[in-house]
């Protein structure tokens, strides 16, 4: 049984300094400050990637060439395949949506699948490439903004919405695509970021630098600046139309709320508190959360640190997850184009929205979890 040695690591979110035992199969160390996990413990961990890079690789080109959806209505059929349904939104002059749509659900997850293939492939063989370092760092970097699995819930959301309007049927792309959305999650989850840093370092744990009060003012003024710009962009997001619905001829703007409403009128429940939950209490919580956080350590505050790295811990978690509404109107859009008959175009707030979960993403990779526990005018 392989057993990794005894260690003397850093931790990246509070900087102790925390001595581990040897690992067996299956076992992690979490770090008795912060209870962030320091590193973990798989026999042949680089193989089970291997193997479900290269299934996520296989179901990802399955998805692209066959249909993916088909919407019947007034004797009309109209289908689409991932790349058409780029294409659409592109034709229609959505090329904000059809950029942002491409790269978090095919193009990103797609580059991380590569990584973790070649990062794989090249302990499997102990080889270290020039270029090695900075795939792994590239590779490390595009993982939050893969969302390949919040495209798949929201194709489910906008499938529900238009089931009581036209006839929609399901192609095998979109069974190809549950699998990859599936494998690619589970490639992330056995992804030890830790673990290859080691490796490419000869055995070496990283270490993470001190922060200087310099650093830790220039992460505290950034996030502020971020949090003031998401507030900003949150208004249009919420008061403008996300979008727009024309049914034999007359044009019906929706916003967000608009449609958590229509939704829980039509008797859609569940998908009405997702929608709700998603696009409405997240952003506001994150945001909440991050400005209290940032205040908390912009004032130094030592007390509830627990509690504070806890609620960063779900920030990052969840955040993403606000862009199920992005998803659902550049599938509905790029699905049901049928003229004056039924169309459903875009709104301003869609770009808006977008923006409001991209910030507070960066906002959250911006702020250093490190200052809950040290007091940055005593930094070095």
């Amino acid at each position: 049984m392989t057993r990794t040695p005894s260690l003397l690591l850093v931790c990246e979110q509070c900087h102790s300094q925390i001595r581990i035992p040897a690992l067996s199969h299956r076992q992690r160390a979490i770090c008795p400050v912060c209870n962030h996990t320091l590193l973990s413990q798989r026999n042949q961990a680089s193989e089970k990637l291997l193997a479900l890079s290269l299934s996520a690789l296989i179901f990802l080109l399955l998805s692209l060439p066959f249909n993916f959806l088909t919407f019947k209505a007034s004797g009309q059929k109209h289908s689409i395949d991932l790349p058409s349904g780029i294409t659409i939104l592109i034709e229609h002059d959505y090329l904000s949506l059809a950029i942002v749509t491409s790269l978090a659900t095919v193009l990103l997850p797609g580059i991380v699948i590569l990584g973790f293939i070649v990062l794989s492939l090249a302990q499997i063989k102990q080889q270290k490439p020039f270029y090695l370092p900075r795939l792994f760092a590239i590779v490390k970097a595009l993982v939050p903004w893969s969302m390949a699995e919040i495209f798949l819930v929201g194709t489910l959301v906008s499938l529900i919405k238009i089931t009581e309007l036209a006839d929609v049927a399901i192609g095998l792309s979109f069974y190809a695509f549950v699998g990859f959305s599936a494998l690619t999650a589970l490639c992330i989850s056995q992804f030890d970021t830790t673990r290859y840093a080691m490796w490419l370092a000869d055995g070496k744990p990283p270490a993470p630098k001190p922060l200087s009060e310099k650093q830790a003012r220039r992460s505290i003024q950034r996030t502020w600046a971020l949090l003031l710009t998401a507030c900003i962009l949150y208004i249009p997001a919420n008061i403008l139309p996300i979008m727009y619905t024309e049914f034999f001829g007359q044009e019906t703007p929706n916003t967000i709320i608009g449609g958590v409403i229509s939704l829980w009128e039509s008797g859609s429940y569940p998908v009405a508190l997702i929608i709700l939950l998603a696009s409405v209490i997240v952003p506001v919580a994150k945001i909440v959360i991050l400005a209290w956080l940032n205040y908390s350590v912009h004032r130094q505050k030592t007390t509830s640190r627990k509690t504070r790295i806890r609620y960063y811990r779900i920030t990052e978690a969840i955040g993403r997850w606000s862009m199920i509404d992005v998803f659902v109107v550049a599938v509905l859009v790029a699905l049901i184009q049928m003229g004056n008959t039924m169309s459903i175009f875009p709104g301003q707030a869609a770009l808006a929205f977008c923006a409001v979960v991209f910030v507070t993403m960066v906002a959250a990779m911006t702020f250093d979890s490190r200052l809950i526990w040290q007091q940055w005018k005593q930094l070095s």
